[in-house]
């Protein structure tokens, strides 16, 4: 009797370790539709939000003074259909065409070039599998001069262990959901992530509006008065602690989708950082 307990937890465990394996997919879709909320550019937006029937499938992004920028389709019914699997991981990573032409912003360059190779091939993955979108968008317009490049060929990348740590959430508030890049003063040759990190300030125009990023270090001015509860809604809700609504672009509903965990990491990261008082 002894034996057929052992053996049954022993299968039990099995069963429940081959439930948890995560298979490259599906790491992609989690972060493609959650974290890293790349529908948040490249699905087409109706009067009533997202249009989910054509999601991933390109539109405007930003028409202003610098540029008219419009995110591809990257389903396989878009031109990417066309690139390798290393092709396309060298285009979101380092922004870089087959044909060798770089693309633009808003593409958060300075951040995705930190993707860590599993991720970044798990995205790739992912968009192998969606439904494909018939639709192409036009050319983006840049009225800025571009660099050649972003900065030297990335080889690899190696992210940090996964789990409640500053170093992940780092990360994750990086290279992934490239929160810091919105979050950090621009200057004239991007974020300035090394003087002004997460200080908030930059305008986002939109249909809604104009919406200013918020500080969000540790300061008075920023997120200093917030319990990581409070953080929490706001990041994954869109509503502040008294009630009132926050506005676009931050892609609420896909931040949602994020694990308990990975909230609580970054959440912990902000709490790492410099406190500076607003860039405003």
């Amino acid at each position: 009797m002894t034996n057929r307990i052992a053996t049954a937890i022993l299968v039990a465990l099995g069963i429940a370790t081959a439930a948890q394996a995560e298979t490259p997919v599906e790491r992609g879709e989690y972060l493609v539709r959650g974290i890293a909320g790349c529908g948040n550019c490249h699905t087409p937006m109706g009067p009533d939000g997202f249009v989910m029937e054509q999601e991933l499938g390109g539109r405007l992004v930003e028409d202003g003074e610098a540029f008219t920028a419009y995110a591809p389709n990257i389903t396989p019914g878009g031109r990417v259909a066309q690139w390798s699997d290393e092709e396309l991981a060298k285009a979101i990573r380092e922004g870089i065409r087959p044909d060798g032409s770089l693309i633009g912003p808003p593409m958060p360059y300075s951040m995705y070039r930190g993707l860590g190779d599993d991720d970044l091939n798990a995205i790739v993955a992912f968009l192998r599998t969606v439904p494909a979108v018939d639709n192409e968008v036009p050319a983006s317009t840049y009225r800025i001069p571009l660099p050649p490049a972003y900065g030297p060929p990335v080889e690899s990348v190696t992210a940090p262990e996964r789990g409640v740590t500053v170093a992940y959430g780092g990360y994750l508030a990086g290279p992934v959901a490239h929160c810091m890049e919105c979050h950090t003063p621009m200057g004239p040759q991007g974020p300035l992530l090394d003087t002004a990190l997460g200080q908030g300030g930059f305008e986002f125009h939109g249909p809604w509006g104009v919406s200013v990023a918020a500080n969000i270090t540790p300061h008075e001015d920023g997120i200093g008065a917030y319990s990581d509860a409070e953080l929490k809604v706001m990041i994954t809700q869109g509503v502040r602690p008294g009630g009132s609504p926050m506005f676009p672009p931050m892609p609420y509903g896909m931040f949602a989708r994020m694990s308990a965990e990975d909230l609580d990491a970054i959440v912990l990261y902000l709490r790492s950082l410099a406190p500076l008082p607003d860039a405003r």
